[in-house]
């Protein structure tokens, strides 16, 4: 069926889209990324656009491009075994291991760690996550029009609040750039697009996708190329919105420096950013309204992974997986913000490589052996730089040999000093699938 849609529908679809993706989580990367790059910061935030839209967006496009197919049946174009790990692997990342216990301790972060003295954050921390993933599993287990109402009426009324701190901060700017920090220093861009993982965005964009597909199908349209028409148009409504956000917000980070000082993460950052020029008694406010934003955003996670997981395992409860998912991401949550970043970076540095070449797959792969031979050279690259990562995260020995064999790879690898090793494999990988396919296709014209 053909309909056509008025701009009024793909700015609905857009909003929604960004609406998905956009959580208190998505500002702290950017303003980071602002303290650390300083007048870099146009290179670094260009990287981080690439990764922290233009990926997402190709996801949400390729489920559109496969007629709404989930990530399992995507995956398992590979190899069935892995459909059903990738696609685990996937949402443990997006849900209890690193996404959801980071939205309550960005919220814990942002809201009330200023009001707690620091040799009881602690304890602030674990009261808080306990409350806030309490609310979180009662939501998820009776889902009513709340998530829907605080995701429509408070997500627009927090994006005004960060509009006036964004004008603030560009009328009265808080200091100059300052000189970038390692690993601004050399590889702003390069180091932009690493950033750019750790909102997720890319991972979530597949089971997003899926929603927006869904949505464009309730307005009639069910022809696959009007799909993908109405997908890309709605996505790139969403990923400018998101895109005038994100420089927004890295130029605060950026000049925020000489006044407020460098923090250990993005969190403090907003939250010393908003104290700087609207002062302490908005802090409940803000409190609040931080909780609702993210909790929002929790529900959503909470309720994606025990319904996959209760897929996979129908002998246990959607009820009791989303028990475990919630006590989960508490106990994760208390590790602190700065650690569950640390901790996903290797993961990250395996997972969204993966994710990519899967996304690409979906739009180039004429055959199976594609997708196997991409993913499986995709996987060895980004292996050695989900390695090299977490021994530089986690301080360990690289002066052994298996040490000095991971951080020498550059020399064969092209830009793997950068930790994009992962991307010339990919590219030999889907070249010479496609080659191989059209090769066999020949031959067995000919044999016949």
């Amino acid at each position: 069926m053909t309909a056509k849609l008025s701009f009024s529908h793909y700015a609905i679809i857009g909003t929604m889209l960004f609406g998905l993706f956009f959580g208190a989580g998505n500002l702290i990367f950017p303003l980071f990324l602002g303290q650390l790059s300083g007048d870099h910061v146009w290179l670094a935030i260009a990287g981080f656009l690439i990764s922290g839209i233009g990926l997402p967006f190709l996801g949400v496009l390729s489920i559109g491009y496969a007629n709404g197919q989930t990530v399992q049946q995507l995956a398992a174009r590979v190899h069935p075994w892995y459909g059903v790990i990738f696609t685990l692997a996937l949402y443990l990342t997006i849900g209890p291991l690193f996404a959801l216990p980071r939205t309550g301790t960005v919220s814990y972060e942002i809201g009330i760690s200023s009001f707690i003295a620091k040799d009881q954050q602690w304890l602030g921390l674990a009261v808080y996550t306990l409350i806030y993933f309490a609310c979180t599993l009662y939501f998820s287990l009776n889902p009513a029009r709340i998530v829907l109402w605080v995701g429509k009426i408070l997500t627009p009324i927090f994006l005004l609040f960060i509009l006036i701190i964004v004008v603030l901060s560009i009328v009265s700017p808080m200091g100059g750039l300052m000189s970038p920090q390692p690993p601004y220093v050399d590889n702003a861009f390069a180091q932009g697009i690493l950033e750019g993982y750790n909102t997720m965005d890319a991972l979530a964009s597949l089971a997003f996708g899926i929603i927006v597909v869904n949505a464009i199908k309730q307005y009639g349209i069910t022809n696959s190329k009007q799909i993908v028409y109405v997908t890309t148009k709605a996505g790139v409504i969403g990923m400018v919105l998101m895109a005038i956000i994100y420089v927004a917000i890295a130029y605060v980070g950026a000049s925020s420096v000489q006044t407020i000082g460098r923090f250990e993460n993005g969190g403090l950052i907003l939250a010393n950013v908003v104290y700087h020029y609207v002062g302490s008694y908005v802090g409940p406010f803000l409190a609040i309204l931080i909780f609702l934003t993210c909790i929002t955003t929790a529900i959503g996670l909470v309720s994606a992974c025990a319904s996959c997981f209760h897929d996979y395992f129908p002998s246990i409860s959607y009820k009791k997986f989303a028990i475990l998912v919630s006590i989960a991401a508490g106990l994760i949550a208390n590790v602190g913000l700065t650690n569950i970043i640390n901790f996903a970076i290797p993961i990250l540095m395996l997972i969204c490589p993966l994710t990519l070449a899967l996304i690409l797959l979906v739009f180039f792969a004429k055959s199976r052996i594609t997708y196997l031979l991409t993913i499986i050279l995709t996987l060895l690259s980004s292996s050695f730089d989900a390695i090299k990562s977490a021994m530089t995260v986690f301080h360990l020995n690289s002066q052994s040999p298996f040490g000095e064999t991971i951080f020498e790879l550059h020399h064969y690898l092209p830009l793997y000093a950068m930790g994009l090793g992962w991307i010339l494999p990919m590219v030999i990988g889907l070249v010479l699938g496609n080659v191989m396919t059209l090769f066999m296709a020949k031959q067995s014209k000919q044999d016949k």
